[in-house]
């Protein structure tokens, strides 16, 4: 699949996920931002296992903002 003009491999969605906001920079802010949405609105979510990948790639700090503000 392709990302921004960047072939992803998916995993599981909070993976890909995790690692969007980790390439953020890459793939535009927009992007990640919306990518959260759709899955907030899936309710087909994990939260936990979002946070996990996101603690793995250390970007924890940054997702948890964007969330709050998704879930709000």
């Amino acid at each position: 699949m392709d990302m921004g003009g960047y072939p992803v491999k998916i995993f599981s969605m909070e993976k890909t996920l995790a690692d969007c906001v980790k390439f953020r920079n890459k793939i535009g802010m927009d992007v990640v931002i919306e990518a959260l949405k759709m899955y907030w609105y899936e309710k087909k979510t994990n939260i936990d296992k979002l946070y996990e990948y996101a603690k793995i790639n250390r970007v924890e700090k940054v997702l948890q903002p964007i969330m709050e503000t998704i879930v709000s």
